[in-house]
């Protein structure tokens, strides 16, 4: 099979670590707290509880502890906040992967940075640069605007660099904290799903290229996906209070009408069908996101158990949440030589990325 020669030129995912901050809420304190806040506008405060159950997130982690957030009242002070917390987690889970792949940060020769949640110039891996006493040589691609799709898509960008660099090692960083960009004033349906679904981590990924010996997927092959005329799907709309979530219910009909068709005409052009594939490795966008990606691939009976799970445990994690449940996968020691993967993601754009993975 011509995507089973020279696999061994491929890049490999030699590692995958995730980091979740200290502070942990129940999905029924975080009601409780929006109640309190919401309670004097004259909400609805029953829609409220019944959009928060519908996503079906027992808790979240977040940046800060949860009585901090109200003294948060400008996009200046929640930004501040989001800098000094994602330099932090960002370091840390870099220490754990690099670790776990036998790595220092002397080794590392490019750096991926993907978040959607807030803004630093110099970027965050600059600052994590001389954290971790990186090389003054060290390549650093930042990305900021692919959301949710960003766990994926990273780890595609990451490897187009590796397949040129052969012997290089690159780190792909998402650092999401999206409890930061709550937008206090905003009731629509939109921002209410949004502070019920929506929580903070990072993760890591450690890629090396085909020269380069190491246990591990191999990235076979990569394709992104533009839905035309969709930009209004999924994003932020920029306000003088920060980032205000731009969320459509179309979200779950876009991945039904074109996952499938999309993820079968990139399995053909490398001679294999869905049956082929034993692993799939979704992000967690919300339930409806899932049962459109279960119904619309067929998969059989627990084939996203792990993206379900990491959605009732943390929620979305936006683009970490796509490599959470890889990291999650890794660990279980599930797959064999030989085995297939698809890792895949929907975001802003609208827009989907597709991962081609081969043990």
């Amino acid at each position: 099979m011509n995507s089973a020669s020279g696999q061994d030129s491929l890049p490999v995912i030699r590692a995958v670590e995730r980091m979740l901050p200290p502070h942990y809420a129940r999905q029924d304190q975080i009601i409780g707290a929006l109640r309190e806040l919401w309670a004097t506008r004259h909400y609805n405060l029953e829609r409220l509880e019944d959009l928060h159950r519908s996503v079906q997130v027992d808790g979240r982690f977040l940046a800060l502890p949860i009585e901090q957030y109200p003294k948060l009242v400008t996009f200046q002070q929640r930004n501040d906040a989001w800098i000094q917390v994602a330099t932090d987690l960002g370091e840390q889970v870099v220490r754990k992967a690099l670790d776990r792949a036998g790595l220092t940060p002397q080794d590392v020769d490019h750096v991926f940075f993907v978040t959607v949640t807030g803004i630093a110039t110099p970027s965050i891996e600059a600052r994590l640069m001389n954290r971790l006493g990186m090389r003054p040589d060290m390549k650093r691609t930042p990305i900021f605007g692919l959301g949710c799709v960003a766990g994926a898509a990273g780890t595609a960008r990451a490897s187009d660099y590796l397949r040129a660099w052969k012997g290089h090692t690159a780190l792909l960083i998402s650092v999401e904290l999206c409890s930061l960009t709550l937008q206090r004033e905003d009731l629509s349906i939109p921002n209410i799903i949004a502070s019920g679904l929506f929580g903070d981590g990072a993760a890591c990924v450690v890629l090396q290229g085909g020269e380069r010996s190491g246990a591990g997927p191999r990235v076979v092959a990569t394709r992104s996906v533009m839905y035309p005329d969709t930009e209004r799907i999924m994003g932020w709309d920029v306000v003088d209070t920060g980032f205000k979530v731009v969320l459509s219910a179309k979200v779950p009909q876009l991945a039904r009408e074109f996952i499938g068709r999309d993820v079968d005409g990139f399995l053909a052009e490398h001679g294999l069908t869905r049956k082929d594939v034993k692993h799939w490795v979704a992000h967690t966008g919300g339930p409806k996101v899932l049962q459109a990606f279960e119904e619309a691939l067929e998969l059989p009976p627990d084939a996203l158990a792990r993206s379900w799970a990491s959605l009732r445990e943390v929620g979305n994690l936006s683009s970490a949440s796509v490599l959470f449940v890889l990291g999650e996968m890794l660990e279980s020691g599930e797959a064999r030589p030989g085995d297939w993967g698809v890792m895949m993601a929907m975001g802003p754009g609208f827009c989907a990325e597709l991962v081609l993975l081969r043990w």
